[in-house]
């Protein structure tokens, strides 16, 4: 099963803890994952610098996915930067960073409505373009989108080949169901992010207790309804401890029964 870990989440400025995300990223390809999401704009580069530390020469069939489409301002907050040269720029920046020479997996991060907000329909056929020509070029091997709707994948579809789809999707925030299901009969994967994000405090009970009953953790059973949950889904679970790197790790190991899924589906229909 491909899986990420990433050392920290959106972090600005200096890790507290550096000697501990790059025993976490070894760690983590050490167990087997094949799969990193990350990005230039966390830091900025604080957390590329460290992949590059830590597992530089990179291991055959390691996959460093990306994503362009932000910057940070000197005072951490969130700017959209997608304009052609902005986007440029950001790839220059992941490569610099990550020591490659080209990038495996781009996806644009689409922020119409904010860098808070979740997807929100719009053109990106002009950024998807840029990128497009980059990948022309050579610096990119694969695109991918991200914060996306349904319209917006197809409208990159149009204008290159897109091979994932990043976007929240959990057992209760579950918008995105007959998108996964359209992605897997074209064979282009979805990537979850934010598997616990948005539980009411009732869907947050109802979670704990299926957990309880199979002396499981929450986090681990939602990630393993989501890998049950469709066979083009990889997750993307931050984690910055050996630990909890080994928790999400497990959720591969767990079979959920027929029961235990219906129980878990219902959970999106919980009131709050």
């Amino acid at each position: 099963m491909a899986q990420c870990a990433c050392p920290v989440r959106r972090p600005f400025g200096p890790l507290a803890d550096r000697d501990g995300a790059l025993a976490v990223l070894r760690e983590a390809v050490a167990a087997g994952v094949d799969h990193l999401d990350t990005s230039d704009y966390y830091g900025p580069h604080v957390v590329n610098d460290l992949i590059r530390e830590a597992l530089f020469p990179y291991p055959e069939g390691l996959v460093i996915a990306t994503k362009v489409g932000a910057a940070r301002g000197d005072d951490g907050s969130w700017e959209v930067a997608t304009s052609p040269d902005e986007l440029r720029r950001a790839v220059e920046y992941n490569l610099q960073h990550l020591g490659l020479d080209r990038l495996a997996v781009v996806n644009f991060r689409a922020m119409l409505g904010g860098s808070r907000a979740g997807p929100v329909n719009g053109s990106i056929a002009a950024p998807i373009e840029a990128l497009a020509k980059l990948q022309q070029e050579g610096l990119i091997e694969h695109l991918g989108v991200s914060n996306v709707t349904a319209d917006q994948v197809a409208e990159a579809r149009a204008v290159a080949p897109i091979v994932c789809v990043q976007n929240q999707f959990n057992i209760a925030h579950r918008n995105d169901d007959a998108l996964i299901d359209s992605l897997a009969a074209d064979g282009i994967a979805y990537v979850s992010f934010f598997p616990l994000g948005g539980l009411s405090l009732v869907q947050s009970s109802q979670l704990e207790m299926v957990a309880r009953s199979l002396d499981a953790t929450p986090l681990k059973i939602a990630l393993a309804w989501l890998l049950r949950r469709a066979p083009n889904i990889l997750l993307i679970p931050g984690t910055s401890s050996i630990g909890h790197l080994r928790e999400n790790l497990a959720a591969a190991n767990l079979t959920l029964s027929d029961a235990t899924m219906a129980k878990l589906d219902g959970i999106a229909c919980q009131a709050e």
